[in-house]
């Protein structure tokens, strides 16, 4: 079987930090795939390779095969196609909740505005967000406006969706909406990969869980054994408040 995404032998510097080193993993439909480990570990610095906003040193990114760093596919195309949550929600607060929704499908997908606004008012609904459409993201709270970035996110159709700690600028009582949506994604078969520090939901909700410590990939296996059974010491320790 083909894997949708396929990461080979990527390393990426900032200045003489190494912060990957020769990570090696793949990407199948329907995995839901959650990344843990101390903060600097390399996880976000993964995430935006994968995406293009950082570019490695070296390595190759695969989606379908074709290899996006020597560009054999359009950056936009592969960012749709590859779609990403963030930390900061990065919506656009000129715009209204279902025009932020909007603009991707028709500047990039090139989709009637009759056919966006469908999509996105479809996919706000499906974020709990319809009642919300002509707000300004700053009338929101944070995660109102990080239900809002993910449903802009999935108005594109990923094939994978990326999430780089999507609640961890979120006050604690907010978290759990967030979450609950990104629950229900991985229960409809969305590709996902979700770097995050909640620790419960990488054990509930993950197919797979990377262990990264200081730029590699210490560890991975199902939730089941990396949250019971971890082989690798630095994992125990990482986990251990988690494991009690």
């Amino acid at each position: 079987m083909e894997h949708i995404v396929e990461i080979k032998n990527l390393k990426k510097h900032f200045g003489e930090l190494r912060v990957l080193d020769d990570i090696n993993f793949n990407i199948d439909k329907g995995d839901v795939i959650t990344v843990i480990g101390s903060s600097g570990s390399g996880k976000s610095t993964l995430l935006r390779c994968i995406n293009l906003l950082e570019i490695p040193d070296d390595g190759e990114i695969l989606l379908h095969g074709k290899d996006i760093l020597k560009g054999e596919l359009d950056v936009n195309k592969h960012r749709a196609k590859v779609g990403m949550v963030f930390q900061s929600f990065n919506l656009f607060n000129n715009m209204s909740v279902l025009k932020n929704c909007m603009i991707g499908q028709m500047t990039v997908l090139k989709r009637s505005k009759e056919e966006s606004q469908k999509k996105a008012e479809q996919l706000l609904a499906t974020v709990g967000m319809s009642s919300f459409i002509g707000a300004s993201p700053a009338q929101l709270s944070g995660g109102q406006r990080q239900r809002v970035a993910i449903a802009r996110a999935l108005c594109m159709d990923p094939e994978v969706l990326l999430f780089d700690e999507p609640t961890s600028a979120l006050d604690p009582e907010m978290v759990g909406g967030v979450l609950a949506v990104m629950k229900d994604l991985a229960k409809s078969g969305l590709t996902m990969i979700v770097v995050t520090h909640e620790m419960g939901f990488a054990r509930e909700v993950s197919s797979r869980v990377v262990f990264m410590d200081s730029g590699i990939i210490l560890e991975e296996g199902p939730p089941e054994q990396i949250f019971t059974a971890p082989k690798n010491e630095r994992t125990r320790e990482f986990l251990s408040r988690y494991l009690a």
